[in-house]
């Protein structure tokens, strides 16, 4: 049994049965927790969660890449505790509120005013649903209904309600739902790992984008938009790409004259380096979809920001071309001003910087790992770091459950995507608890490929 987990404890033992019983929790096969017991979470501090028996964990994944400043950060409770006092909660359906009109403008002057109109949801599938219904809708009302189909790519992942697993292809969310689905055309990836001998990361970009051309080429007339990651596609192993390839699907797009469409659910918000992953490249797409760490990780919150030209073709008297979606939480004024209080601490704290000194140092404390005999295509952007485990057979298909194990008798929380480890911690981390991350995960790495049992912190 796990260390740390003490199954006699009554109120751990109770939280645990409690919740196998009761709750079905996401992305998980429920059996595996006969063996595995849940942990019961009591409480957050900076970067780190504790048990209901005082055990922490590191949080190095951002809990599902949200927590951007730290669990119970004090100016996002802060502000939290300012709004309840004001406003819970109120229609956005004929109605307005402050918060969500001041969220609203600072995230349309951080484009320079390019995306000046954004439309509220609760999560990032919605947020992928929104715009892709969007797009459909705008060139039927541009008088172009022909274009009902979409492009996405080779691995891409961008939700799991029907709309949003249309355009993704990760077989283990997809395939169960396939006859449900209206597929798109999906293009080869940009993924760098692809690079042959002597190629670049730039130069796989150039290939996938000719891929994409051919692709528009062949479905001429009938292609809404164009739906990516941009920099790094997460859900199917951290895939990450050379920033030519948004420069050149940008051109394409407008070549083509279909809408790009860039997912930045998990790569905004600074996880790239830059507050938007598509400024790396000097581009804006037609829309954005934003969640995860939009809200600090506080509360269920996304959108969609987009162009006036395409807010003009809705903006009619006849109720039918205007955009009839919607959340009963829509622009919901504590999620809000949680964004609002998350967008502060990025202006107050310089933290774009600060995370380029943080991830230099980060990259360094992991050293050891990238020069690793068993590890392959060790890789960084921003604040996400990952690395191939040279696995193969039963131990590859084990690994992701053993070394999530593994890295909780270390104290870290860590959740690889099949033999892909990777890293997306909060922007707070301190230098000890960066070296402390390099040497621990080491240590799990090691003991998960060489099947041992030592190594666990005492």
């Amino acid at each position: 049994m796990r260390p740390g987990v003490n199954l006699a404890s009554d109120n751990q033992s109770d939280w645990v049965a409690r919740s196998l019983h009761s709750v079905w929790h996401p992305c998980t096969q429920m059996q595996h927790h006969e063996t595995l017991p849940l942990i019961p979470v009591s409480h957050g501090r900076g970067a780190w969660l504790f048990d209901t028996q005082g055990r922490r964990y590191l949080d190095c994944i951002s809990s599902w890449w949200v927590n951007l400043f730290g669990h119970a950060n004090p100016d996002i409770n802060a502000a939290l505790k300012d709004q309840l006092d004001k406003l819970e909660h109120a229609m956005l359906a004929g109605f307005t509120h402050e918060p969500v009109i001041r969220l609203s403008e600072k995230l349309a002057a951080l484009t320079g005013g390019v995306l000046g109109h954004c439309f509220y949801a609760s999560d990032g599938a919605s947020a992928t649903e929104i715009s892709l219904k969007m797009s459909f809708h705008y060139w039927r009302n541009s008088g172009q209904p022909g274009r009902q189909e979409f492009i996405c790519l080779k691995g891409s992942y961008h939700g799991e309600t029907m709309g949003a697993l249309g355009v993704t292809d990760v077989a283990i969310f997809r395939d169960a739902y396939g006859p449900l689905l209206h597929g798109a055309h999906v293009v080869a990836s940009p993924d760098a790992r692809q690079a042959q001998a002597g190629e670049t990361a730039a130069d796989v970009a150039r290939r996938a984008a000719a891929d994409l051309e051919q692709c528009l080429q062949q479905h001429a007339g009938k292609i809404a938009a164009v739906i990516l990651e941009p920099l790094v596609q997460c859900a199917t192993g951290m895939a990450m790409h050379d920033a030519e390839y948004l420069r050149l699907v940008r051109a394409l797009c407008d070549r083509y004259q279909v809408h790009l469409i860039a997912d930045e659910i998990a790569v905004g918000c600074g996880r790239t380096g830059t507050f938007f992953a598509c400024e790396q490249a000097d581009i804006w797409p037609d829309f954005v979809c934003l969640s995860k760490g939009i809200s600090g990780g506080y509360l269920p919150l996304s959108l969609v920001m987009t162009r006036d030209a395409i807010f003009q073709a809705f903006y009619d008297t006849d109720v039918r071309r205007g955009f009839l979606h919607s959340h009963s939480y829509t622009g919901n004024p504590l999620a809000c001003r949680a964004a609002l209080a998350t967008l502060d601490l990025f202006e107050s704290g310089d933290v774009l910087q600060q995370n380029r000194i943080k991830a230099a140092r980060i990259t360094r404390a992991l050293q050891p790992l990238a020069q690793h005999a068993r590890v392959e295509h060790f890789r960084q952007q921003g604040m996400i770091w990952a690395f191939d485990a040279l696995v193969e057979g039963a131990d590859a298909a084990s690994f992701s459950r053993r070394f999530f194990t593994m890295a909780l008798e270390n104290e870290l929380l860590l959740r690889p995507i099949g033999k892909t480890v990777y890293l997306m911690p909060p922007y707070i981390l301190d230098d000890d608890e960066i070296d402390e991350i390099g040497r621990r995960v080491l240590r799990v790495f090691d003991q998960v490929t060489a099947n041992g049992d030592s190594g666990v912190l005492s």
